[in-house]
């Protein structure tokens, strides 16, 4: 029974992919077959050259790069001091200002975008990288993530280094990241995915082409092939999804691991 409900749950999460990827590679024709046709009689390249050129994805990898791994970086930057001044500094209404911090997590994101786009709309960001990236740069989840792991850091280590003259920063740098790295490796592979993803604020703030994300390039591409070419809409969706499928694979072991040492301490 847990045999046939792991390989059921392997089926649905893999069978869109599968589709996915031999959509792209099938000829025109090929996609609109009954019965379906589920193991491409002719492979080509065509949807995916057709793909490129109908839409400067060049410019979309480029955008979504530079956004995602500065939002990322500035994102678990913030993710760390937080949690390690929730962990090792003492500071008054620090339990309020961290039940404030995590009942955050509790509301959906969509609710603060209008404030968000007032906000950046006055500052004159909008079609900017700082309009896309720097209001998404707090996150409660990274944090509680971190929270919840440096916690369990023995404290004494950091206090033998306060006694040698280490003040936090030195403590934090020296001692504490170097021991939360597994999590702080976690963290940042998942808010880089999140990030690489993300399609509704920078659909909002943006309005050229010169400034969109590749999510925002597949329905640039979609507009311009309509619905009836989705071996070239395939096409343009393996090219936003295949980088961010070959992180995990290439990391899965690093993410799996930090969240089993994050639940089991």
């Amino acid at each position: 029974m847990l045999i046939a409900g792991v390989v059921a749950t392997i089926v649905v999460f893999t069978l869109p992919l599968y589709w996915l990827f031999s959509s792209a590679l099938k000829p025109h024709q090929d996609i609109y077959t009954w019965p379906l046709q589920w193991i491409p009689g002719e492979l080509t390249l065509a949807n995916f050259t057709q793909a490129w050129n109908s839409a400067p994805f060049d410019r979309f990898f480029v955008n979504s790069i530079i956004t995602t791994g500065v939002g990322t970086f500035l994102e678990i930057t913030l993710a760390i001091l937080c949690a390690y001044a929730f962990v090792f500094v003492e500071f008054r209404f620090k339990k309020i200002a961290f039940a404030l911090i995590i009942a955050s997590m509790m509301l959906p994101g969509h609710v603060t975008l209008i404030v968000n786009y007032i906000t950046i709309a006055n500052l004159g960001w909008l079609n900017s990288y700082a309009g896309i990236i720097l209001p998404g740069i707090a996150s409660a989840f990274a944090m509680f993530l971190l929270y919840q792991y440096m916690r369990t850091i023995d404290k004494d280590i950091l206090q033998a280094a306060e006694i040698d003259g280490a003040g936090h920063l030195r403590r934090m740098l020296t001692i504490v990241v170097p021991l939360s790295s597994p999590m702080i490796l976690t963290a940042t592979l998942i808010v880089m995915v999140g990030k690489w993803n993300e399609y509704v604020w920078p659909l909002i703030v943006t309005s050229t082409a010169d400034m969109r994300t590749l999510p925002i390039g597949l329905l640039f591409l979609r507009s311009q092939e309509g619905y009836s070419n989705w071996g070239v809409i395939m096409a343009g969706a393996v090219f936003v999804s295949l980088p961010m499928l070959i992180l995990f694979f290439l990391a899965q072991k690093r993410i799996i691991g930090g969240l089993a040492a994050g639940a089991m301490k």
